[in-house]
C-alpha cells in the first residue's frame, strides 16, 4: 500500500511556490488515491496535471499499482481549513453548529482558531413596537462547527 505520509510530502513539495494547497488526501486499501486541492486563486487543469505528474514520478506504478485522481476542491464542498475560511471572507455561507443550529450569514473574519459570521436577524428593540431586522455578529471556533458551506446564488 502507498505510504500516505510520503505521498503527502511529495504533493506538498509539488505545491511549494504556488498559491495552491492540499485540502484532502484519501488513500484506500486498494491504493485508490484521491487528491483535492484548493487555491487562493483559480486552479487550472494544468495545475492538477503538474501535481499528478509529481506523484507519478515519485511512485513507480511498476513497483506498486495505484489509481490516482487529482482535482480541485469543489465550490459546493464544506470548508475544512482556516485558509479556506479566510479565502471566503465576504461571501455568504451556511453554518451547521455542533448544537444543531443552522445559520446563514456573511463570513466577516477568520483566523486559525475560528471565524466571525454576520447575520441579519429579526429582533425586538427597546422602545419599538415591532421587531426589526438587525445585523449581529457571532464568533465560532472551528471545533464547535459541524459544517460550513458556501451559498451559491444563480
Amino acid at each position: 500500500m502507498i505510504d500516505k505520509t510520503e505521498l503527502e510530502r511529495v504533493i506538498n513539495e509539488a505545491l511549494e511556490g504556488t498559491k495552491m494547497y492540499l485540502v484532502t488526501l484519501k488513500v484506500s486499501k486498494d491504493n485508490i488515491i484521491d487528491v483535492a486541492l484548493d487555491s487562493d486563486e483559480d486552479i487550472t487543469i494544468d495545475d492538477c496535471v503538474a501535481v499528478n505528474d509529481a506523484v507519478l514520478a515519485a511512485f513507480d506504478r511498476d513497483d506498486e499499482d495505484y489509481e490516482l485522481t487529482v482535482g480541485s476542491y469543489g465550490i459546493t464542498s464544506p470548508l475544512l481549513l482556516p485558509r479556506q475560511y479566510r479565502k471566503n471572507i465576504g461571501y455568504e455561507v451556511e453554518v451547521l453548529t455542533g448544537d444543531g443550529r443552522k445559520l446563514k450569514g456573511v463570513l466577516a473574519d477568520a483566523d486559525d482558531e475560528g471565524f466571525v459570521l454576520t447575520m441579519t436577524v429579526k429582533k425586538k428593540l427597546e422602545g419599538k413596537k415591532r421587531p426589526e431586522m438587525v445585523e449581529e455578529q457571532e464568533r465560532f471556533n472551528y471545533s464547535d462547527i459541524k459544517q460550513t458551506k458556501n451559498i451559491i446564488k444563480i
